[in-house]
């Protein structure tokens, strides 16, 4: 990967992160967030790992496990512990994690099949992976046709289709377990709108069940009898980020 390749990857995360903290940005997170305390408190486990971050949220703060880990080139402003390091390459050893979270790292990879054959390399037997990538046929998508939104958050990234996840999951022996479309809303960013729209929320699942802006996809390690062993830090030290007082996940 040349270096222009990166810094291009680099500027993608950062578009993408002012994005999350923006009207809309920060709605979608909300839903997102809202799902996973549905979801993550039935994988139990001692370790989580989220790979990247974009929005200010905890997604990993209902999750049972007893210790939660962030893998990012930088830390987050407030969240789990944090883990210098990236996603496609893990700094922990093989069959170690119990969940790994991947809140739209595959959207901005460079290398996505490297990154979910890393989440599967140290998850043990039985373990999941929850993934959140934006729908590559919902109506959000349609900005992508007009070539100068393309290159605007969240349209910058590399949108990867529910079927072909599906197929690319299936091929490391993952099981589906759960699959939901999220946000029907369209991509409004006044908030007045999206508030009178919020009626679009409880009807998308009846009327339009593939054209949620987000899928999220729960999938377990298909491999029996092997015994975890605790996640070893190889190049990393976990570092503690402090978060403000008062802070508040919705």
């Amino acid at each position: 990967m040349g270096e222009s390749t990166d810094e291009g990857a680099e500027a993608r995360i950062e578009r993408l992160r002012a994005w999350f903290e923006g009207p809309l940005g920060e709605s979608l997170q909300a839903i997102e967030g809202h799902r996973l305390r549905e979801v993550l408190p039935a994988l139990p486990g001692t370790f989580a790992v989220q790979c990247g971050w974009l929005g200010r949220r905890d997604l990993l703060e209902s999750s049972p496990t007893a210790v939660h880990l962030l893998v990012d080139p930088e830390p987050a402003a407030q969240g789990p512990q944090w883990v210098a390091g990236r996603a496609e390459a893990l700094p922990f050893d093989s069959k170690s994690v119990q969940v790994v979270v991947l809140p739209h790292s595959l959207d901005i990879s460079e290398t996505p099949h490297q990154l979910l054959r890393e989440a599967h390399r140290v998850l043990v037997p039985e373990g999941h992976i929850v993934i959140l990538g934006f729908n590559a046929i919902s109506l959000w998508r349609l900005p992508c046709l007009v070539r100068r939104r393309a290159h605007r958050a969240p349209w910058c990234g590399d949108w990867i289709g529910v079927r072909r996840l599906r197929d690319w999951l299936s091929l490391l022996d993952c099981e589906l377990t759960h699959g939901a479309m999220l946000y029907y809303r369209p991509p409004l960013a006044r908030q007045g709108w999206m508030d009178r729209l919020f009626f679009m929320e409880r009807m998308g699942d009846r009327w339009w069940p593939l054209g949620g802006a987000v899928y999220m996809l729960v999938a377990k390690k298909r491999v029996a009898g092997v015994t975890p062993i605790r996640p070893t830090l190889r190049r990393s030290r976990v570092r503690a980020v402090s978060q403000p007082a008062g802070a508040r996940y919705g």
